[in-house]
């Protein structure tokens, strides 16, 4: 019974295994839609008791289901204190806290992060090659982005520090932080707009700041693009017969029709 119920609640091979998940997420779904609707004062107030033994029973009903993936697991710590396991645990705790602190249960939220069990049911992991070309990417590109990021910060840096000198706290620049972050608002394109320049000066440092952000944006996607361009090409699997770069799952040239070598080149 024990490996039944762990094949069920783990795998997703089966009609019954992708039934559990399925019921599962719309239980999730449901929970985090109702957390969300009680959070508006008017809805709260009308069905306080409503919404409260709603969220008791989804309590209980994911707390039976954390159970018995301990109970059933092989290796109960190893699933407590995976990544799974503490989404789950941090989905039912907020309702026992609220025992003694008043407002935690607004963290049930965090059942939205139990969502992403769907990329199980959707067999999604056939992507996980080209997830980790991005992360890959992400990688080699690590130090060109964080020179840059560090660019960056200087240039919003003395961008407020001189809108703070010039526009002064009459125009809402009341010190050098906050002059940064108009700053930051700014370069990124955001323009919040609760900090506004007056003067003329003010106005055309404003002017260099919004296009400059259109510049500043555009980098760190030029960068990652390269890494994951290079990345594609030294996957490629070169054909000794021709030297044309094909796919990596490849096993015949797809110029010449060669076979292909078991090693990837580039």
């Amino acid at each position: 019974m024990r490996k039944r119920l762990y094949k069920i609640i783990f795998e997703h091979d089966t009609p019954a295994e992708k039934l559990f998940d399925v019921v599962l997420l719309w239980f999730i779904l449901i929970s985090v839609i109702v957390v969300i609707i009680e959070s508006i004062p008017e809805i709260h107030l009308q069905f306080f008791e409503i919404f409260y033994a709603v969220e008791w029973a989804f309590t209980i009903l994911f707390t039976i289901e954390y159970l018995l993936r301990i109970w059933s697991s092989p290796k109960p710590l190893k699933y407590i204190f995976s990544f799974w396991g503490l989404i789950d645990l941090l989905a039912i705790l907020p309702t026992y806290l609220e025992l003694f602190i008043v407002g935690y249960h607004y963290f049930l939220i965090v059942r939205v992060f139990r969502l992403l069990r769907v990329f199980r049911i959707l067999k999604l992991v056939r992507f996980n090659q080209e997830a980790q070309v991005l992360v890959n990417a992400l990688k080699s590109s690590y130090y060109k982005i964080s020179i840059f990021l560090m660019a960056v910060i200087s240039i919003v840096t003395l961008m407020g520090t001189l809108m703070y000198v010039v526009e002064g706290s009459e125009s809402g620049f009341n010190s050098i932080p906050q002059s940064i972050y108009w700053a930051i608002v700014t370069v990124t394109t955001v323009g919040f707009g609760d900090i506004v320049p007056q003067t003329v000066i003010g106005k055309l440092l404003s002017s260099v700041a919004m296009i400059m952000g259109y510049a500043i944006i555009a980098v760190p996607t030029g960068i990652i693009t390269v890494e994951l361009s290079r990345s594609n090409k030294n996957q490629k699997r070169i054909c000794a017969n021709c030297s044309s770069g094909n796919p990596p799952n490849s096993h015949y040239c797809n110029q010449c029709g060669n076979l292909l070598e078991s090693s990837v080149g580039s």
